[in-house]
């Protein structure tokens, strides 16, 4: 009796270990209590899903049996989606198919999401709302001091972004006034810059990709928008492979895995060959040991290494701007991407060479002496952006001491460049290595 009591004890303990290892279930939480019932009662079945909270990505959900390749993972009815098709059929429906000139689908879902959180209590999409993220890390929502820290190229893009969400608010100003017989409060304070700020990050970051047709109500811009309550708690791993698309036949959004996954471990799945700068850009995170991972090289780095004595340098800048070769010039784990490796041979062509600049897109070898150029600029590129990155987690390192209300979004910044220096450490390796074997 005893020795099986033991046993018992350790595979009580073992479990208990797995569960913990694998995340801690937050099925109990009434906000996930309300979400659940409400999801059955638009024709949910409860899947082997379980929301939990992990260590290193945060809120995410658990499956409670082993996955094989080819196992479905979740089906959401359609009832369940957020689409311009639930917009218009609410009271904003009308003031929609009035207003001219069209808005466009992401303003309509914005406009709702917006609208059904002022509603409170009394939304019918309340048990969702509850459970959306109350504030967002993607570049717009950033502070100035926390942008100016990120890479050039991203820098550039954040700033576009805030650019398009501001402009988005903008045009949209006069639509929201429309819509005040529909509400007590002045339109002005419920939709504010920061609520559309809030709107257009849960839209951007959660949405599923469903093609709608094209209504006459809205803009041109393509409507393929779906939020899916419960399954936007999936988090994305580069690591997985997954099938998903909307059936028809069972009028569900689908979701298959093609990975195997352990009872009590995080389901992931993958939102695509992203690099992390595409991931905090859109996503407002970055996946540590990202294979896609890219450091990017602009184009004032790029010519900080060739003279502007070069007679060439002119022609050759808009050879490389003609076709294509002076954006996405990147390192990754396997070195100087053949992008960048093309863009500096060409901008390596001696004067004699010049005329053989066709040859160089297309990968041929020019001389000894412009392949050996070639990888010593990629390697004194590679040092500078070196210096640059532990350069920038000083920084960082600095203003989390003196910043604390800038903490979680500094740590956001410092992972992407800390997986950056991880990137151009192993390109340094690799062309140290290639410099040895062409001298």
């Amino acid at each position: 009796m005893k020795k099986n009591r033991g046993r018992t004890g350790r595979k009580r303990r073992r479990k208990h270990l797995q569960g913990f290892m694998g995340g801690v279930n937050c099925s109990h939480k009434l906000e996930y209590i309300k979400l659940k019932k409400w999801l059955k009662d638009r024709g949910f079945e409860d899947s082997n899903l379980r929301p939990a909270e992990f260590w290193d990505t945060g809120r995410g959900l658990m499956t409670t049996k082993a996955l094989q390749a080819g196992d479905p993972i979740i089906s959401l009815p359609e009832k369940c989606l957020l689409t311009t098709g639930t917009v218009l059929s609410s009271c904003l429906g009308e003031y929609i198919m009035r207003w001219k000139p069209p808005v466009s689908p992401l303003i309509a879902l914005c406009t709702f999401l917006i609208a059904e959180k002022h509603a409170g209590e009394k939304s019918l999409w309340k048990p969702y709302l509850d459970v959306l993220p109350k504030t967002y890390t993607c570049p717009v929502c950033l502070e100035h001091d926390v942008v100016s820290l990120l890479p050039e190229p991203l820098k550039k893009k954040a700033q576009e972004q805030r650019t398009m969400v501001h402009e988005l608010y903008m045009s949209s100003k006069a639509f929201f006034s429309s819509l005040q017989p529909l509400f007590t409060e002045n339109t002005r304070t419920i939709f504010n810059y920061s609520a559309l700020e809030w709107a257009w990050c849960s839209i951007n970051t959660r949405t599923i990709y469903m093609k709608h047709s094209q209504r006459e109500c809205f803009s041109l811009e393509p409507d393929v928008y779906a939020l899916a309550p419960y399954l936007d708690l999936l988090n994305h791993s580069p690591n997985v492979q997954v099938k998903a698309a909307f059936n028809e036949q069972t009028r569900s959004y689908e979701i298959w895995t093609n990975s195997q996954c352990k009872k009590y471990e995080e389901v992931f799945i993958c939102y695509g060959p992203h690099d992390n700068q595409r991931l905090l850009l859109e996503y407002g995170f970055v996946a540590m040991d990202n294979p896609h991972s890219s450091v990017y090289v602009s184009s004032d780095t790029l010519l900080k290494y060739f003279l502007p004595l070069d007679k060439q340098r002119n022609a050759k800048l808009s050879i490389l701007k003609d076709h294509d070769f002076l954006e996405n010039l990147t390192f990754g784990w396997d070195g100087p991407s053949w992008r960048l490796l093309t863009a500096l041979k060409l901008l390596s062509l001696g004067a004699d060479e010049f005329t053989c600049w066709r040859r160089t897109l297309l990968g041929d070898v020019i001389s000894a002496r412009n392949e050996q150029q070639t990888l010593n600029i990629a390697a004194k590129i590679c040092h500078f952006l070196i210096e640059e990155t532990q350069h920038v987690l000083l920084q960082i390192s600095h203003l989390k001491r003196n910043k604390e209300n800038l903490k979680k979004h500094l740590a956001l910044v410092e992972a992407l460049r800390l997986e950056d220096l991880k990137v151009l450490q192993k390109s340094a390796e690799i062309l140290s290595n290639l410099n040895m074997a062409t001298t």
